[in-house]
C-alpha cells in the first residue's frame, strides 16, 4: 500500500529543531515533504504574501531527517501551505502536520500563531491538519519526550480521521516523558495579554517600541487548554476556522435594520 503523504511546515523557519525533530518522528510513519519558511515568522498569524515575489528553493544540504523532499520558501506559513499544495505536491497530502513550535500556542495565543495558522490553511482546503506546540520556547529545547504521544495522534488522526472544518492544536508540557500524565481533549481557555509598549529612543534621535506584556488567565475551568498544560497533560482542543458566532445570529436579527 501507499505511504500516508505528509506535508509538514512551521513558523520557526526551515532549520529550527522542533521541525527538525517532528520530520525525524513522523518520517517514521509515512512520506513527508517539508515546505518551511526560510526564516522565523512566529507571530504572523494568517498571513499571506500578495505584494511581492515567492520563491521555493528545493534543499539540497538538509539534515537526514528522512523527508522525502524539502523546500525553504520565502514566505509565511500559510504561503508555505498554500504553494506546497498548488505547486510543489505532486498529489493531495494525507494530512498537514505544523510545528513542533518553540513556545505554547494555547488559549489566546492560537489566534497570533503561524504555527496554528499553517495547519488552518490546510484545514480550509480540506486537509486533515495538527499543529504542534512545546512549551519551552529555548532553541535548545528537548523534544524527545514529544515522540511517542506525537506519533500516536498522527496515526489515529490517519486512521480516524479530523471532523471537517477542524484542525486539532496540540500543546506539550515542558517536562520529562515520565512525567506526563496523559492527553486531555479540551477546550480553548479565556486568556487575554495584557500589553504594553517599551518606548526607547535610536542613536539617531528616532522613537521606537518593543511589544511587552504578561498573559492574564481569565478562566478558572478544569477542562480548558491551559489547565491540562499546567496539570502535566498534552492539551487537545479541537479548532474550527468558521468564525461565525452562531449563537448571536437570533439577537442580531432582533434589532431594527
Amino acid at each position: 500500500m501507499e505511504k500516508p503523504l505528509i506535508l509538514m511546515t512551521n513558523d520557526d523557519g526551515i532549520t529550527a529543531p522542533g521541525l527538525r525533530n517532528l520530520v525525524r518522528f513522523i518520517s517514521e510513519i509515512g512520506d513527508v515533504v517539508v515546505v518551511a519558511p526560510d526564516s522565523p515568522q512566529s507571530g504572523m498569524g494568517h498571513a499571506i504574501t500578495i505584494n511581492n515575489t515567492l520563491y521555493a528553493t528545493k534543499m539540497t544540504t538538509v539534515d537526514e531527517d528522512g523527508a522525502k523532499a524539502e523546500y525553504s520558501c520565502s514566505g509565511t506559513p500559510a504561503d508555505c501551505v498554500k504553494l506546497g499544495l498548488q505547486e510543489l505536491l505532486e498529489r493531495k497530502p494525507d494530512i498537514c502536520l505544523s510545528g513542533i513550535n518553540h513556545g505554547s500556542n494555547a488559549s489566546i495565543n492560537v489566534i497570533y500563531s503561524g504555527t496554528m495558522s499553517a495547519a488552518i490553511e490546510a484545514g480550509i482546503e480540506g486537509i486533515p491538519a495538527i499543529g504542534f506546540s512545546l512549551c519551552d520556547y529555548t532553541w535548545k529545547a528537548d523534544f524527545s519526550h514529544a515522540k511517542e504521544f506525537v506519533q500516536n495522534i498522527v496515526r489515529e488522526a490517519l486512521e480516524n480521521g479530523i471532523p471537517p472544518g477542524v484542525v486539532l492544536n496540540v500543546n506539550i508540557p515542558k517536562l520529562e516523558k515520565h512525567e506526563i500524565k496523559g492527553i486531555k481533549i479540551c477546550r480553548q481557555a479565556r486568556a487575554n495579554w495584557k500589553e504594553k509598549f517599551d518606548k526607547r529612543t535610536s542613536p539617531m534621535g528616532k522613537d521606537y517600541y518593543w511589544l511587552t506584556g504578561e498573559f492574564e488567565l481569565l478562566d478558572k475551568g478544569e477542562d480548558t487548554d491551559e489547565w491540562a498544560l499546567a496539570n502535566d497533560y498534552i492539551s487537545v482542543v479541537p479548532t474550527q476556522f468558521d468564525l461565525t458566532a452562531h449563537h448571536s445570529i437570533q439577537q442580531l436579527n432582533s434589532w431594527d435594520l
